[in-house]
């Protein structure tokens, strides 16, 4: 199980050196895997997102998540940030970060981890484009993606 494991659901921007400052740093840890997602623009009119979630239950539901990959990986060190509020194109919207002996445990848990916040994290997205605002459905494809594990 991970040695330590930290799950932060915020408003405020993070800092990518910040966060990965001592990570993974035990003697037992061959691999750090990281992945940050951005606000994407598909269309080229969007001019924001804007994430809900139920403080509590978020955080709750993505540690649960977490300490499953920490089993089925051995990770090291994990860390799982997810953003909240209004964010424009461009923005950090995510991180995952997790470390593991070997780069295989430390990609596949990474993923793992990236398909649920995608998919199943109590997350709610709407995009407001200059043509109005509408709640973003779950794509069949993200789904798909969990069927792998």
């Amino acid at each position: 199980m991970s040695e330590t494991l930290r799950i932060s659901v915020q408003a405020q921007d993070f800092d990518l050196a910040t966060e990965l400052n001592g990570f993974g740093r035990t003697p037992n840890t061959g691999a750090t895997v990281t992945f940050t997602g951005l606000v994407r623009d598909d269309t080229g009119t969007l001019d924001h997102m804007e994430i809900e979630h139920y403080p509590g239950m978020c955080e709750a539901a993505i540690r649960k998540i977490a300490d499953e990959a920490a089993r089925r990986w051995t990770l090291t060190d994990c860390v799982v940030i997810h953003r909240f509020g209004r964010l424009v194109p461009g923005e950090q919207i995510m991180m995952v970060a997790t470390a593991a002996r070997h780069r295989s445990e430390a990609f596949a848990a990474a993923e793992f981890l990236m398909d649920y916040l995608k998919s199943r994290a109590p997350f709610w997205k709407k995009e407001v484009t200059r043509d109005g605002a509408e709640w973003v459905a779950a794509k069949g494809s993200d789904e798909d993606a969990l069927t792998r594990w």
